[in-house]
């Protein structure tokens, strides 16, 4: 039976730290808080959640958060605009564009994203700072928030990454491709998996550490696994559950039941790697914050 990791309990440790980390800089810079915005297009239901939970952690650390709510109707020129606006505040330490842009106007995703400073693209998804990633430059980036949260559940097993035979399958440039490279900077031999893997099941049993971000229900059975894995599980699914009251219920691409018989950590879902995302965006707030202060104090 394996031991299960937290999310929900190692995010709160993390917020902890953040909060005390934010009440240190104003009590050394009166007045000063950290800024975060959180540019949306749109108002999409999924969205409008996702958001709502980023306000209320930055609440509670103390970050100053607000939400740009552009119409449907925008068009790219504007959405560029308050991005550049944005990007010049000195105020602000943190800009996050909340994707899928839910626009009525053709809108390139991946321009606006880049359009984003990456001093303060506290998600991590330039061009420059997935650039950064990709070659090891880990100091010097912002690291994309769901592969960092699942690096400190795996730090919170106590099982060394370095030496280790690590299996990533997806390959998204949120979750799948920058996993990869931070496993591999951290010293891991890595294995990247997708829907076009012909072996799938023999390449997970390699696995010491297996990172699962596929976006497909329970597609990773327990038979598949080596005794004593790591299992991370970036999934969240619905599937129809005639038990609960909504007729579904939330899985993870690990089916649960029968990996937790022969892993050795499993993160659960949800309260797995779905907490630890909202918690390192707020640590990449923060030290976006730090890095403006060291930036900008006066010099002796």
């Amino acid at each position: 039976m394996a031991t299960v990791v937290s999310g929900s309990k190692t995010s709160r440790l993390v917020r902890e730290r953040l909060k005390l980390q934010v009440k240190e800089m104003k009590g050394l810079f009166s007045g000063f808080r950290p800024g975060l915005v959180v540019l949306q297009v749109g108002d999409r239901d999924d969205s409008n959640l996702y958001i709502s939970s980023k306000l209320r952690a930055a609440t509670e650390i103390g970050i100053e958060a607000k939400h740009l709510r552009l119409p449907k109707t925008t068009r790219q020129e504007e959405v560029l605009q308050h991005i550049l606006s944005i990007n010049e505040n000195p105020l602000v330490h943190g800009l996050i564009v909340q994707l899928p842009l839910d626009s009525v106007t053709s809108i390139d995703s991946e321009l606006i994203t880049n359009a984003v400073c990456p001093e303060k693209d506290v998600d991590g998804l330039s061009c420059i700072n997935a650039g950064k990633l990709s070659r090891g430059d880990l100091d010097h980036c912002f690291i994309p928030c769901t592969p960092s949260g699942c690096m400190e559940l795996i730090r919170q097993t106590g099982v060394s990454v370095e030496g280790k035979q690590a299996v990533v399958i997806g390959r998204s440039k949120i979750v799948g491709a920058p996993m990869h490279d931070l496993l591999l900077w951290n010293h891991a031999t890595v294995t990247s998996c997708h829907s076009k893997t012909l072996d799938l099941p023999e390449q997970v049993g390699r696995a010491d550490i297996l990172v699962v971000g596929a976006g497909r229900a329970e597609m990773v059975r327990g038979e598949w696994l080596k005794e004593g894995v790591v299992v991370i599980d970036c999934g969240i699914n619905h599937i129809a559950d005639e038990t609960k009251a909504s007729g579904k219920r939330v899985v993870g691409d690990v089916h649960y039941a029968s990996a937790n018989q022969r892993a050795g950590f499993i993160t659960p879902v949800p309260g797995g790697v779905g907490p630890m995302t909202v918690a390192m965006l707020m640590e990449n707030t923060v030290q976006s914050a730090q890095h403006f202060i060291l930036k900008n104090q006066p010099r002796r």
